[in-house]
């Protein structure tokens, strides 16, 4: 079983609803605005089950993130002192070899031996112990400069913990997260100084852990000086939330940032998907297949752009799994529609997007401007005045016949 799936599903039993921020639906100004900058493939970062065993996804990918890859700390320090390099090594390997030079590993779950809790963990995935903080502090220096030292210029991010406001993953509290922040951040920078340090993962989609951990922590990180590079969070809708409700996730989460006065940095959203169980018995886990697949899929990247979002890390290219709405794998409509976006925008200028029911979004490359059309629900007509081609998430184009377009799904137009 994964745990970043599970957990939502578990945790979300105990909480009825996202508990909304005032104004959480009016999108703050983006802390990192990328209208005007180019697109870059890291933009479609992805999960890879099995990655350590040698899978490697079959679409283009340049940057993955290494969790459910029996690679955490818990996985690889089983005792102390005693390291089992192989499946982080493995899963490295594999990524170099399939040209991945982008990878980010999470550094969290406390083995057994070093748990200050040994009860803290054991579902979901996570070992025992895995969710509880580290006794002794220099325990995870050592684990942190053990890693970096190993993996200097193949590693190219760390994530100090995954979900750090989920007890299922982090009983710790924030300063004690944000101490493990900081002295990652050091030693990191210390060793690998190019290395990039992404703030732990926060869940957006239940309320009360959100509201009562993360402005706490961001807090705790401006004691701090702000020692990271990147603020990320997960912004999973419940089972039964569409693009615009992760959206509104993603907000709240922006207003967060901007309520701490977080300085201008990058914001990944370090893993989504779509259709999860939860939160509580009323929201059902939803299979999300077909056209919607490939729409829902498409439109993360695509209001990532919208939001200041340089990074989504899809959850997660493998065999089939219950546990998520979408599924990611070779010939699946999600996995089609991602390769074909990446055709249509990677390389090119992002020039903006308008609109709210109806979205309109303009790219520029090599003197070549394209749009790209959608609805956020149902149909709405589109003007397509200036194009003369109109091409569908399945890599197929045809002509345009009349002077509008009744489209649903978001669809490019090009000349």
């Amino acid at each position: 079983m994964t745990s970043a799936l599970v957990s939502l599903s578990v945790i979300g039993a105990l909480a009825a609803s996202v508990l909304m921020a005032p104004g959480a639906q009016a999108a703050p100004a983006p802390l990192a605005n990328l209208k005007g900058t180019v697109v870059q493939p890291t933009l479609f970062g992805m999960h890879v089950f099995n990655l350590q065993n040698g899978v490697f996804p079959t679409i283009p990918v340049v940057s993955v993130r290494l969790w459910d890859t029996e690679t955490t700390w818990s996985s690889v320090e089983t005792a102390q002192d005693q390291f089992n390099w192989a499946k982080l090594s493995g899963a490295v390997d594999t990524a170099e070899k399939n040209g991945v030079r982008d990878i980010l590993m999470v550094l969290a779950g406390t083995p057994s031996w070093a748990t200050d809790d040994p009860a803290a963990g054991g579902t979901a995935g996570v070992l025992p112990g895995a969710a509880g903080m580290p006794k002794n502090l220099a325990d995870w220096d050592d684990w942190v400069r053990q890693v970096v030292t190993k993996y200097k210029g193949r590693i190219t991010a760390y994530q100090p913990w995954n979900e750090a406001n989920l007890t299922t993953f982090s009983t710790g509290t924030p300063k004690e997260m944000a101490d493990l922040t900081k002295r990652a951040y050091d030693i990191i920078k210390s060793v690998d100084p190019a290395a990039t340090v992404v703030a732990p993962s926060t869940g957006t989609r239940l309320g009360g852990p959100f509201n009562k951990f993360y402005p706490a922590y961001l807090a705790e990180l401006k004691a701090r000086g702000w020692p990271v590079d990147v603020f990320a969070a997960h912004t999973y809708p419940s089972s039964l939330g569409t693009p615009t409700d992760r959206a509104a996730l993603a907000r709240v989460w922006l207003a967060a940032l901007q309520a701490a006065g977080a300085p201008a940095k990058p914001l990944w959203d370090t893993e989504n998907n779509f259709g999860l169980a939860g939160p509580g018995p009323t929201n059902p886990d939803q299979d999300i297949e077909g056209t919607k697949a490939a729409d829902w899929a498409a439109r993360t990247y695509l209001d990532a752009l919208r939001l200041g979002i340089s990074r989504v890390y899809w959850y997660s290219w493998g065999p089939n799994l219950d546990l998520v709405g979408i599924q990611m794998n070779t010939g699946s409509p999600a996995a089609v529609s991602l390769k074909t976006l990446q055709e249509w925008i990677v390389g090119a200028t992002y020039d903006g997007c308008v609109g709210s029911a109806k979205v309109s979004c303009t790219f520029t490359k090599a003197g070549v401007r394209t749009k790209i059309f959608w609805a956020e629900s149902g149909t709405q007509r589109f003007k397509t005045r200036g194009f003369t081609k109109v091409c569908s998430l399945d890599g197929t184009c045809k002509p345009i016949t009349g002077k509008k377009l009744r489209v649903s799904s978001p669809v490019q137009l090009r000349n």
